[in-house]
Formats: C-alpha cells, sequence, structure tokens
C-alpha cells in the first residue's frame, strides 16, 4: 500500500527551503526506490508554493512518517504541517493498476 505524504512549509521559510534544497534532493534520491512520485507544489506562475507531495511505496503508516521524519527539509524545520493518508495507486503513467479493470 502506498501512502501520500503532503507537506506545508512555516511561513517566511523560502530561504530555509533553498539552504537545504540539495541535501533533501540528495535524501530523496537515496530512497528513489520508495518514491512513486513526488515535487514541489507551485503557484499557477510556477513558482514554489511553500510545500510538496509526496507518494511513497511503503507498507505501512510507521513507515511514511518514518522517511518524511528522515527528510532534510523535515530536520531542518521547514514544515509547519505535515498531513500523511493511505493512497490507493489506480492510475501511474496512463496504466490502470486497478485489479478487474479493462487493460
Amino acid at each position: 500500500m502506498a501512502y501520500m505524504i503532503e507537506t506545508f512549509d512555516k511561513p517566511g521559510s523560502a530561504d530555509l527551503r533553498t539552504a537545504t534544497r540539495d541535501v533533501h534532493l540528495a535524501f530523496l534520491d537515496a530512497h528513489k526506490h520508495l518514491l512513486l512520485a513526488c515535487g514541489a507544489k507551485l503557484d499557477e506562475e510556477g513558482n514554489a508554493a511553500g510545500g510538496g507531495l509526496y507518494v511513497v511505496d511503503v507498507e505501512t503508516r510507521a513507515e511514511a512518517e518514518a522517511f518524511i521524519a528522515a527528510d532534510p527539509f523535515t530536520t531542518a524545520g521547514l514544515f509547519e504541517r505535515v498531513v500523511i493518508q493511505r493512497w490507493r495507486k489506480a492510475y501511474v503513467d496512463g496504466v490502470c493498476y486497478l485489479p478487474g479493470a479493462p487493460k
């Protein structure tokens, strides 16, 4: 089962996000085997909008919590709030993963 993790940056933390971005990206690369998708949330102009979304392929909520707790953005204190929700993989890259659905 996968989990969706949505993060919300603390107000006024753009400099902290920029300062920790490289180590955050290295963390993601080291854990890419768990990532179904991830990325920053953007405003309509394509600028960072203060948070991100991760979809991680882990079996338990505890594993999802441990993943986001180890993210350098978390350890740097960037996030005001984190929401973790179970997620069902239905379609990814145009491929249907639902049992019994037409292929």
